[in-house]
């Protein structure tokens, strides 16, 4: 395939069925659907080496196909939070419940509450959880990444001091 198809598919999920003389795609159709059943992945306790506190995740969805994605549903209870970590792609958090704290290196903490949603560019150095004295939900889209775990939290950072 040349490379306008492996960008329209990488890009909105579309299979090329063909291209031109100069490479663009002739023919595009909807790559083929698939359902993921909530029930099919049930949550589990969230590494104890990546997390402090009491967290919970889910595996949601995966897809390999064209850009790799993985999307996690993720709870935190009151003073649970990720480590430090990094990621080799762009890592989506749409907040669905409660609120969440989240944190890059050289930012101050921030709260998000339901309906928000925060991207974190590929490598930049971050950490989130539920703000303190709340708990809090979101939903992780990991796009085409492999995640570094680094140190943990401390208490003052999570305080934001």
């Amino acid at each position: 395939m040349l490379e306008s198809c492996g960008l329209l598919t990488a890009c909105v999920g579309l299979k090329c069925l063909g291209t031109d003389s100069t490479g663009r795609a002739l023919i595009i159709v909807p790559a083929t659907m698939k359902v993921f059943r909530s029930q099919e992945h049930p949550f589990r306790a969230a590494d104890a080496v990546s997390f402090v506190g009491s967290a919970e995740t889910k595996l949601l969805a995966s897809a390999v196909e064209g850009t790799p994605v993985n999307v996690y549903h993720v709870r935190f209870a009151d003073g649970a939070r990720t480590n430090w970590h990094t990621h080799s792609g762009a890592q989506w958090l749409i907040v669905t419940e409660g609120s969440i704290r989240v944190q890059s290196t050289g930012g101050p903490p921030q709260d998000v509450g339901a309906g928000d949603a925060v991207v974190f560019a590929p490598n930049e150095r971050h950490w989130h959880g539920a703000t303190p004295g709340q708990s809090g939900v979101h939903v992780a889209v990991n796009v085409n990444l492999q995640t570094t775990w680094l140190d943990a939290v401390s208490e003052d950072e999570y305080a934001g001091r």
